[in-house]
């Protein structure tokens, strides 16, 4: 047999193939059409109807609701480096404070669970969780253990999150996102965020195919699909759950929310919360001023659209290697396709099996898709060869002849056109248009990718003894530059003998025999051994901010004016100066990023502060904001040194004395151990709007009882001293100097 003959045969062989592969194309291609039309008379119905009625929502209005407790759930594995800058972003970024952030760390993984300790010391809304099971174990597991947790803490704290947010390590948020899951979230079920990629340079095809594929999904085809049917699968990340789903799932497995044995779970759970009946919700909320650019910060790109550039919506980076993105979506591919053959089965909505068989038919467009243009390869070097070979055979000639065939070609050619016109405008919605262009070659590239990927898939389910026993396979990923994150912060004890204020024996004394309702700092100025100078440049120091005295002048009423006696008495601060635009706030303790970011937002300027010695902004806070003024200490030492009971030196130290003995209720509550400081910050948020006593507050919303107050205040009324108690002593014994 000449290798004419063995060539011809496998011609037909090849022609064979085309047309299974053709057909399969046309089908999909028309499924994809389909989609296409759904989302494009959606959308031209809604802007002839209700567009033209009613005004578009603006942002603003997610500024009016209360701030609920919401929880940020973030499984880490082998996560080094990159909590802490998460933390900071959020922090920095967030317009939102009543949020607390918990990290599922794992036994056997001590350097992200230092990390997350590290972070900690200057997040008090940042909480460490330790699986029970050395990792990795799944994602699943991992975010069982974090919601045990959260609920623990509940019942520690007396707060009730309202919602459950999923989100991972490499998260970048949008300044708006807490604000419209607070907005939705007592009415909606399962909220869902578009993702879009962070962009690679345009030569990385493999981190560069995401954008194309997450610009699409998430401005049409999940639109569509809540739109026709009210399911939305979850991203795994940008997942918002309303506290009604969250018992709703812990109920449905035995107290086990998350399916530990899905590689998928995210996926899997906004199919369970369907069947459960609960709303669902593909949120696209633009943030844009039609007078102003919607990201000032972002270079203007031609083609782009403001407005769909804006929506509040996830960034990262993903895989830019091969073998990572094959990991990736292998991962995917068996957790939809074959292990949801498995558990999600085919339902009684037709509808709802439609997207099932969108969801699932990537396992055999991956493959038609890749061989496809393996043959359109093969295909176009034969044709060159007639075109370029005089004589040659006509080996085309085969596929001549069959006009159902050049119908079915042509069909799958306007199909192709319409699936990159479709691909490069989303791409170019949301990116402009050199990445529109650039997702035309990215196709050829993503076909190869989840050509491997699907093989994967297959080869591991087939190697798996159980298919739902396979380990979390984690995709390492990119974090934007965003600097080194928070630094580490030394210990104020360490602090204090560098400087030469404490020896390492009495540091050792007062750690072991601790004043009871006293910090170590304020314990160390009530017993003599350092100055309040001291503690503020130590407490300075540990904060990196500058510290100074604010001395015995007051501070005046309109200085004291610009800052609203709420935020006042919530921070423990109050306002020094103006420099410009800043307004500098002088405070006790370190102040940290996400009350310091809360302050800027609500007092919409710039904000510095500075350390203030021991005492002191607690007496200007009394004296501007207190609901309740007690003792009048100026004055009555200002009538001591008129009748000339005390010399004006005397007096000055009988000030400084006074001041440095004064504590704030909060101190003593939490240096008791009652009550720490993410739960007392989240409970003074809603004590703004109060008019009770801190005290009585604590009380009414069960964060204490009564007979823990009544310790604290008698506990604080013994360590501080009144002035006509200083008066009454001072001829009994000298007034030690403090400064």
């Amino acid at each position: 047999m000449s290798w004419l003959d063995l060539f011809t045969g496998y011609l037909y062989v090849l022609k064979s193939i085309a047309i299974v592969i053709a057909v399969v194309i046309f089908i999909s291609g028309l499924d994809d059409l389909f989609i296409d039309l759904m989302y494009w008379g959606r959308r031209a119905w809604r802007a002839l109807t209700v567009y033209s009625r009613h005004e578009q929502m603006n942002h603003k209005a997610l500024l009016g609701v209360d701030e609920k407790p919401l929880a940020i759930m973030v499984p880490a594995w082998q996560e080094h480096g990159v909590i802490g800058k998460m933390a900071q972003l959020a922090a920095t970024t967030l317009d939102y404070e009543n949020y607390h952030i918990f990290i599922g760390t794992y036994p056997n993984d001590p350097q992200t669970h230092a990390d997350v300790e590290q972070v900690r010391a200057h997040f008090p809304n940042v909480h460490s969780v330790v699986c029970a099971r050395p990792g990795p174990t799944s994602k699943a597991d991992c975010l069982n253990n974090v919601l045990d947790a959260i609920f623990q803490f509940e019942q520690r704290s007396g707060i009730e999150f309202a919602g459950f947010i999923l989100h991972d390590s490499e998260d970048v948020l949008s300044r708006l996102e807490l604000r419209l899951f607070n907005f939705l979230v007592d009415r909606k079920d399962l909220i869902q965020l578009p993702v879009y990629p962070l962009e690679r340079p345009l030569r990385e095809f493999t981190g560069g195919h995401y954008l194309d594929e997450f610009a699409e999904l998430h401005a049409k085809d999940i639109v569509v699909r809540e739109a026709m049917v009210g399911q939305v699968p979850s991203a795994g990340v940008g997942t918002c759950f309303s506290r009604r789903a969250i018992t709703a799932l812990l109920e449905l497995g035995d107290g086990v929310a998350f399916d530990t044995q899905s590689l998928t779970e995210d996926y899997d759970i906004g199919f369970r919360l369907k069947q459960l009946g609960m709303r669902e919700i593909f949120v696209r909320f633009p943030v844009h001023d039609a007078d102003q650019p919607a990201d000032p910060d972002q270079p203007r790109r031609h083609g782009r659209s403001a407005r769909e550039a804006s929506v509040i919506c996830v960034r990262e980076f993903f895989p830019d290697t091969l073998n990572a993105a094959v990991r990736q979506k292998s991962r995917w591919i068996t957790g939809i396709v074959i292990q949801g053959f498995k558990t999600l089965r085919w339902t009684q909505s037709g509808v709802l099996n439609y997207f099932l068989w969108r969801d699932r038919k990537g396992a055999l467009t991956n493959f038609a898709s890749f061989l496809a243009m393996l043959l359109a390869m093969q295909l176009i070097a034969i044709w060159l060869y007639q075109r370029l070979v005089p004589d040659s055979y006509r080996f085309l000639s085969i596929f001549q002849g069959d006009w159902w065939l050049y119908a079915l070609l042509a069909a799958n050619f306007v199909l192709m056109l319409n699936r990159i016109v479709q691909r490069m405008f989303f791409v170019t919605s949301y990116y402009g248009i050199v990445q529109g262009l650039m997702s035309l070659p990215r196709l050829l590239w993503g076909n190869l990718v989840n050509f491997l990927a699907n093989w994967r898939a297959i080869a591991q389910a087939l190697q798996a003894k159980d298919i739902r026993r396979m380990a979390w396979a984690k995709t390492d990923h990119d974090f934007p530059m965003l600097g080194e994150g928070p630094r580490l912060r030394q210990p104020l004890g360490q602090i204090l003998i560098a400087q030469g204020a404490l020896t390492e024996s009495q540091l050792q004394e007062a750690l072991l025999r601790p004043t009871p309702g006293l910090r170590l700092g304020s314990a160390l100025v009530h017993k003599d051994l350092i100055s309040t100078a001291q503690l503020a440049a130590a407490v300075a120091q540990q904060a990196g901010v500058p510290w100074e005295f604010l001395g015995e002048h007051l501070i005046p009423d309109e200085i004291a004016a610009l800052l609203p006696a709420h935020l006042a008495l919530h921070y423990s601060v109050v306002p020094l100066r103006e420099e410009g635009k800043t307004l500098i706030l002088a405070s006790e303790s370190v102040i940290d990023p996400v009350s310091h970011a809360a302050l800027e937002r609500k007092l919409e300027r710039p904000v510095r502060y500075l350390i203030a010695p021991k005492g002191e902004v607690t007496v200007e806070l009394r004296r501007l904001y207190a609901r309740q003024h007690g003792e009048p200490a100026r004055e009555l030492l200002a009538w001591a040194v008129e009748r000339k009971r005390v010399s004006a030196e005397q007096a000055k130290e009988l000030w400084k004395f006074y001041v440095s003995r004064q504590l704030m209720l909060g101190e003593v509550l939490q240096a008791l151990g009652r009550i720490d400081t993410a739960v007392l910050n989240a409970l003074l948020l809603r004590h703004e709007q109060s008019d009770d006593s801190l005290g009585l507050f604590l009380v009414n919303q069960g964060a204490l009882t009564q007979a823990t107050l009544d310790e604290a205040l008698r506990l604080q009324q013994q360590l501080q001293v009144t002035m006509a108690q200083l008066l009454r002593r001072l001829d009994a014994a000298p007034i030690v100097s403090v400064a």
